[in-house]
């Protein structure tokens, strides 16, 4: 491990002020600092460590003599130090500028191109900046406005004020306004491609170089895209992700998912074996311990821990910027609540199970401490798994019952026995994420919708065939629970009135039918009626041993009591898809739960009946009937979807 502390690099350029010399306690004998580089690798100014057994070697040296590895598996995919900061003190206006992508950099400058965020630190009243075009402008004009010095006229003048955040992309045009001090965290490079600069001269009188040609090429003529949601974080990309913390200070508190106020005087991180981390001091004084090392600082200062150091501390009151390597995964936590078990996967953008935990539910207890133990189930996950607690964006779950989605209530749970169980209020004592709720039937369907058979399609349905009849459906790509409070409950539209009897309390519903239950008592009575059928061998001659495969399995032998029984299973389910079918026209018909391991057995004669009985038969589209892929894992994908 290494916690290292830095000296920036400084420059001199002509728009600068004295506002780090004097307020940010850089060391500079020059009357003009306008940037120090304070985390570097770049030949043309690089950070030097003042600490430990490396003070007065280069970042660069560090890291040639310790390895890569003290980057981060994250930086294993660039050639050199990914990224580069600084703070800029704009005592006058920046030039226009524009910084092109990898490709056009690599391939005309030797180097990697530039993307880049700002935060402003600091800036007088009335202070702007420029940040994108304000209209679509044509190549043409641009090369005009750039001669005739009209070029401002159609640039995007943004005012600004302190803790503003702007992620400018490659070959977005733009320009720091006077007055302004920012913190600015970008790829490792000093390309950059200037289109405008109010006629200055430098210090030996000339006009500073344009670079015309190369901007006309590399330029978005447009408003500046805007950087997708990514909070907590205030900016990643592929090079970086950048937090603001706030330390001992009372104007963090309630600001925002994008900040993190501890009043206590004490912040915890974590530096993984992913990626470096950076911590750029804007404001106050402290200490960062780590591994029983210490190193002070006041405002303006750097630090630097390598990848695998592990926990430190941020002790002190300040506001810093956090910055580690390339892109964090946006990992939800996907929770399926049943009655014997809950299992609970963290979950990628890809939607891969990363890691896995399965513990007894426990119903019999009080909610509370049953929510107590997914919450520690949940952080333990993280602390084993190569990933931090940092890089969750939310919490899905999945319970059985009744469910109010908005406010995170489970209202009714047979299955569990919970009435009005304010879950996501409970569960967010201890994990301050988003958390969402929903019916477990609706989450194996929007699973199997977003990575399991239904994923070609954005409207479905799914039926699960076990205890009961489970429903689920997906319209859009998003879970339908039209606008009253509960959900669609497809296991309970009567297909036979007045027939047998349901857990509802109603008769003839599709679950009395075609659950698995309703199946094996079928089978049962079928056997009571013939003592000759080779259901009874199946079985071992116990009745208490029949399963949904036993009747399909003598069926399939021949046996006429079987077949019957199947016979009329189909037809049942027949009538209950075909009503689906017919109310919400999906594109796919998905079955799970224990019947539906009987596959092509059961989704094929399926498939051969169900456009016959639809209404508008085979001149309509007739939706696929097919089995689920996820099985198990459907329910906690779905979960983490609900994000």
């Amino acid at each position: 491990m290494a916690l290292l502390k830095l000296k920036p690099a400084c420059k001199d350029y002509i728009w600068g002020g004295h506002r780090l010399k004097e307020e940010y306690n850089k060391e500079y004998d020059g009357d003009v600092l306008a940037e120090t580089w304070e985390l570097s690798c770049h030949p043309d100014g690089p950070s030097v460590i003042t600490n430990g057994a490396y003070a007065g070697k280069t970042l660069a040296e560090y890291i040639q003599e310790q390895g890569r590895s003290v980057l981060g598996k994250k930086c294993e995919k660039f050639k050199d130090f990914p990224i580069l900061i600084k703070l800029i003190d704009a005592k006058d206006n920046l030039s226009i500028q524009v910084h092109p992508d990898n490709e056009y950099a690599l391939k005309n400058e030797g180097q990697y191109g530039k993307t880049e965020m700002w935060y402003v630190v600091d800036c007088e009243e009335g202070a702007f900046l420029y940040y994108g075009f304000s209209r679509e402008v044509s190549r043409e004009e641009f090369e005009e406005r750039i001669r005739n010095n009209t070029l401002t006229e159609v640039l995007n003048a943004v005012p600004v004020k302190k803790g503003d955040v702007f992620f400018i992309e490659a070959g977005t045009i733009h320009a720091i306004g006077k007055n302004i001090l920012i913190a600015e965290i970008q790829q490792n490079s000093n390309v950059t491609y200037r289109v405008y600069d109010y006629g200055r001269k430098d210090k030996s009188g000339k006009t500073r170089e344009l670079h015309i040609g190369k901007a006309l090429d590399v330029t978005r003529r447009g408003p500046a895209a805007l950087q997708e949601p990514c909070a907590p974080h205030i900016a990643r990309c592929d090079y970086f992700t950048v937090d603001r913390i706030r330390v001992g200070t009372e104007d963090g508190a309630g600001a925002g998912q994008e900040e993190t106020a501890e009043k206590s005087g004490v912040k915890q991180g974590r530096a993984t074996a992913d990626s470096f981390v950076s911590i750029l001091v804007l404001d106050g004084e402290g200490q960062v311990r780590c591994g029983g090392e210490a190193v002070s600082f006041r405002k303006g200062d750097s630090i630097f821990l390598s990848a695998g150091s592990g926990d430190y501390v941020i002790e002190g009151t300040c506001e810093a910027l956090v910055t580690t390597a390339g892109k964090k995964e946006n990992i939800r936590v996907g929770i399926d609540l049943g009655g014997t078990f809950v299992k609970i996967s963290l979950v990628s953008e890809a939607n891969e199970l990363l890691a896995f935990r399965q513990i007894p539910t426990r119903a019999e207890r009080p909610y509370q401490e049953v929510i107590r133990d997914i919450a520690v189930t949940v952080r333990a996950l993280f602390e084993k798994s190569d990933h931090d607690l940092s890089e969750c964006i939310g919490i899905g779950a999945g319970v059985p019952g009744t469910i109010d989605r908005k406010h995170g209530v489970v209202l009714y749970s047979n299955n569990i026995k919970w009435k009005n169980i304010p879950f996501a209020a409970e569960l967010r004592n201890y994990m301050d994420v988003p958390i969402q709720i929903a019916n477990d039937a609706d989450c194996a369907a929007l699973g199997e919708a977003k990575a399991g058979a239904g994923r070609k399609y954005k409207n479905l349905v799914m039926l699960t065939l076990g205890t009961g009849v489970g429903g689920g459906i997906v319209m859009d790509g998003r879970i339908f629970d039209g606008t009253l409070t509960g959900g669609s409950e497809l296991g309970h539209m009567v297909i036979c009135e007045d027939g047998e009897q349901c857990t509802c309390g109603r008769k003839g519903c599709l679950e009395a039918y075609v659950s698995a239950t309703a199946l094996v008592r079928d089978t049962k009575r079928a056997m009571d009626r013939d003592e000759k059928s080779s259901l009874w061998r199946l079985c071992g001659g116990e009745k208490e041993k029949v399963t949904a495969e036993t009747v399909f399995t003598a069926a399939a032998g021949g046996d006429g009591a079987a077949q019957a029984v199947v016979d009329s299973y189909m037809k049942r389910l027949t009538t209950g898809i075909v009503n689906i079918v017919n109310i919400f026209r999906p594109e796919a018909v998905l079955l799970g739960g224990g019947v539906s391991n009987q596959g092509t057995a059961l989704t094929d004669r399926l498939n051969r009946s169900i456009g016959k009985y639809c209404f508008a038969g085979k001149i309509a589209e007739v939706p696929r009937v097919m089995t689920t892929e996820l099985k198990n894992d459907a329910g906690m994908i779905g979960a983490a979807n609900l994000l």
